[in-house]
């Protein structure tokens, strides 16, 4: 399985492309970040972003896109460029037919330190000793984005036998039937 990993947001927009199964030892294709001027026009930034996840898309030809899910913050500004990077990563894996998996801050730091609370420099630690890589990623965006990658992969075949199940139980089950009036 090939994941892009999109750490999304408009000044640096993390990237990462991971390879590999769960279980099995992973392999970084490439990493970076796509980065846009912060006096530019949001609309500009917004364009230099898609360019930059089309050209990771061209060059590494994922199977999946593991984007960040956007959560609440004080910052409203932050929190909508972050979300509006997201929406762009979103879209340029849509155009191409890829699947979108959304990940909160909190699994990816589980999935890959084993504590939804883990800090920047362990995520970086662990993405660092989980890629056998020399050294932590710079910057931490780039660092997220392969946390997000590996991630998806470790826990996509657990959500695929969920989903799976969860059709199956839906075909299986006769609709309930509510009672005249109790609607």
């Amino acid at each position: 399985m090939r994941v892009l990993g999109v750490d999304p947001g408009l000044t640096r927009c993390g990237v990462g492309v991971v390879e590999g199964t769960a279980g099995r030892p992973l392999r970084m294709l490439g990493v970076g970040v796509v980065r846009t001027p912060a006096e530019a026009d949001t609309a500009e930034r917004l364009v230099l972003v898609e360019r930059g996840i089309e050209e990771w898309l061209d060059e590494h030809r994922p199977e999946y896109v593991a984007v960040e899910r956007v959560f609440s913050q004080h910052n409203v500004r932050t929190v909508m460029g972050t979300a509006q990077a997201s929406a762009v990563a979103m879209l340029c894996a849509a155009r191409r037919g890829l699947p979108v998996a959304l990940h909160t801050p909190s699994e990816v730091k589980a999935a890959v330190t084993g504590s939804g609370r883990a800090d920047k420099a362990q995520v970086g630690s662990m993405v660092t000793r989980l890629l056998r890589l020399d050294a932590p990623p710079k910057p931490a965006d780039a660092a997220d984005a392969l946390a997000l990658a590996i991630c998806h992969i470790w826990r996509a075949p657990a959500t695929g036998r969920l989903q799976q199940a969860v059709a199956a139980h839906r075909r299986t089950t006769a609709p309930v039937r509510l009672p005249k009036g109790t609607r």
